[in-house]
Parts: C-alpha cells; sequence; structure tokens
C-alpha cells in the first residue's frame, strides 16, 4: 500500500468544496471543519458524492465531525459501507475516531488540509491509515491548501475569545 498520495490538481478542486463546508460551518458556529467524499470509480468521472461539514453544536451529538457524517451520506448514496474507490478529503487532519470511520469505511485515500496538533490520527500523533497492524491501510496527502483550512480555524477561534 502506498504511503502517500500522489499529486493531483483535482484534490485542491474537492479541497474548495471541503473550504465552503468549513466556511458554512463556521457561520452557524460550529467549528468550521468541512470534509467531501469524492467516488472515483463513477464511469462519468470522479464527482462528489456528500458534503458536510461539523454539526456537533447544532445537534448535541458527540460523533457528528464532518468526516464522518460526510462517510456516512457517502454509504447510503452508493448504496456500501465500503468506500475503497472513494476519497476523503478533509480540511484538517482527522482525530482518532474519524481517522477510525476512514478506516472502518475502507476509504481509497485521504487528503487532508491542516494538521491537526491536538488529535491528528492521520500522521500527527497516530497514523491509523498507515498501521500495518490493521486489516486495511491507506494512503494519505497532506497540506492541501493547508493555510486556507488552518486560518478559518484561527480565526474561527479568536473569535471566540
Amino acid at each position: 500500500m502506498p504511503h502517500a498520495l500522489e499529486p493531483d490538481d483535482r484534490h485542491e478542486t474537492w479541497m474548495h468544496a471541503a473550504l465552503a463546508e468549513a466556511t458554512a460551518a463556521g457561520m452557524v458556529g460550529e467549528v468550521p471543519i468541512g470534509a467531501v467524499v469524492v467516488h472515483l470509480g463513477d464511469p462519468a468521472g470522479p464527482r462528489i458524492v456528500s458534503s458536510r461539514h461539523n454539526e456537533r453544536e447544532s445537534s448535541s451529538d458527540p460523533t457528528a465531525h464532518a468526516e464522518v457524517l460526510a462517510l456516512r451520506d457517502a454509504a447510503h448514496h452508493l448504496g456500501s459501507w465500503r468506500l475503497e474507490d472513494c476519497l476523503l478529503v478533509v480540511t484538517l487532519e482527522p482525530c482518532p475516531m474519524c481517522a477510525g470511520a476512514a478506516w472502518a469505511a475502507r476509504i481509497g485515500g485521504v487528503v487532508q488540509g491542516a494538521v491537526n496538533t491536538d488529535a491528528g490520527s492521520l500522521g500527527t500523533h497516530y497514523h491509523l491509515g498507515q498501521d500495518p497492524r490493521l486489516n486495511h491501510e491507506f494512503p494519505v496527502r497532506t497540506g492541501v491548501l493547508a493555510d486556507e483550512s488552518a486560518t478559518l480555524l484561527r480565526s474561527f477561534f479568536a473569535d471566540r475569545r
């Protein structure tokens, strides 16, 4: 299994969609993190099949992270929990729960924006996507539009202080 996704110009396009979700989250008082799932196996070409942002505050659900919601929607849309022909694109490196959800979905790969120094689990503190002790590994690309993602988060928390 490759350790990193090869750069692809479409990663930035898809990250812009995730950033739009993150911006929408911040506007309603949610931590501005957005995620999209891209179906790479579509005969018509790769396309976004789900797009979500954090909803923990509005739903009072501790699991309502952007990644989990986007993975759920993609699985429902595609009619399968196995998302091996999909790519998760997220503005912030996933936490342990979200990295675990990507693993459980058998995701084909992850493109992430900013690193998560608090709870990053796809390279910063742990790497649940590339642990040979688990039964599924997937490649990750880090740093796609990272400055834009980090700026959204910094601005959100600065406004809260």
